[in-house]
């Protein structure tokens, strides 16, 4: 979906929901605090959900897709950011895409990392102005109040110096964590990504594990007539008991010649406060 150049007109109602894991009260409190400092414009309502807990996830299957709901087919709200990541998302992203009205169709979405999978999902059904970015759990990394405030300018203004450097005018992109984007190949939930630059980052994997999900993500994107793959930061990477004797560029160089996908470089994203915004689809700004 083309993105536009003018910031939504004030004030801006931004809807946060946790598709995935919960967030703390306190975390909600700092991200509010920094946006009436910064961006006074902006009007952040977390919705309860986001304080959910039922094992692992923010509530159940249901009251996560219940939450995303509700505030995608609000016409009161502007934009929808994505809590935090972990995992849950994928389980509750089919439903709630059958359940999204007109509303939701005009509304921006950022998040990243397990929040990939409704991103996939959204730009699938060709819903909404998407993009890859940080999102409220970030405050909580050292500095992350860069990351926040970020997502905000880019949500509130459109600033394009928020944008990941290395875009193209004129091309599609999206960006998604490796691992939720392997997995999600194959399934509902993929989104076409023909024509498209994709960016991968990752966090926290085995350098095998990572080899896997690459070897896997080129061979089924291999005859879908993509752009060009660049990698994003990979952090934190697990020593494992032999070590692997390659890296992650040189996995990702190797799997996309291997698979005749054009490998394009580096990118500004991943899991850290540096992670710049990707808007999905093609750049107009």
């Amino acid at each position: 979906m083309a993105q536009g150049t003018n910031s939504i007109s004030s004030p801006v109602r931004i809807g946060i929901c946790a598709p995935s894991t919960p967030l703390s009260r306190e975390t909600a409190d700092r991200v509010t605090a920094l946006a009436a400092q910064t961006h006074p414009q902006a009007e952040l309502i977390f919705d309860e959900q986001c304080f959910f807990e039922e094992g692992h996830f923010a509530g159940s299957d249901k009251q996560r897709t219940d939450g995303f709901v509700a505030l995608a087919n609000d016409p009161s709200i502007h934009a929808i950011w994505f809590a935090r990541g972990g995992y849950g998302a994928a389980r509750m992203a089919e439903a709630a895409i059958g359940q999204l009205n007109d509303i939701a169709k005009g509304k921006t979405y950022l998040g990243y990392s397990d929040a990939g999978n409704l991103l996939g999902a959204l730009y699938r059904a060709g819903i909404g102005e998407l993009a890859h970015g940080p999102m409220a759990s970030d405050v909580a990394r050292p500095n992350g109040e860069h990351a926040v405030r970020r997502a905000l300018e880019w949500i509130v203004h459109r600033q394009k110096n928020m944008l990941e450097p290395g875009l193209t005018k004129g091309k599609k992109h999206a960006a998604f964590n490796l691992m939720t984007l392997a997995m999600m190949t194959g399934t509902k939930l993929m989104p076409d990504l023909r024509d498209h630059i994709l960016i991968v980052e990752e966090i926290s994997e085995y350098l095998y594990a990572f080899d896997r999900a690459m070897f896997h993500l080129c061979s089924n994107l291999a005859t879908q007539g993509l752009s060009g793959i660049k990698l994003g930061n990979v952090g934190d990477i697990p020593e494992n008991d032999r070590p692997f004797g390659e890296t992650p560029e040189t996995i990702t160089k190797r799997w996309s010649e291997i698979n005749e996908i054009a490998y394009l470089g580096r990118a500004e994203i991943g899991h850290d406060i540096e992670n710049r915004i990707v808007p999905f689809g093609l750049l107009k700004l």
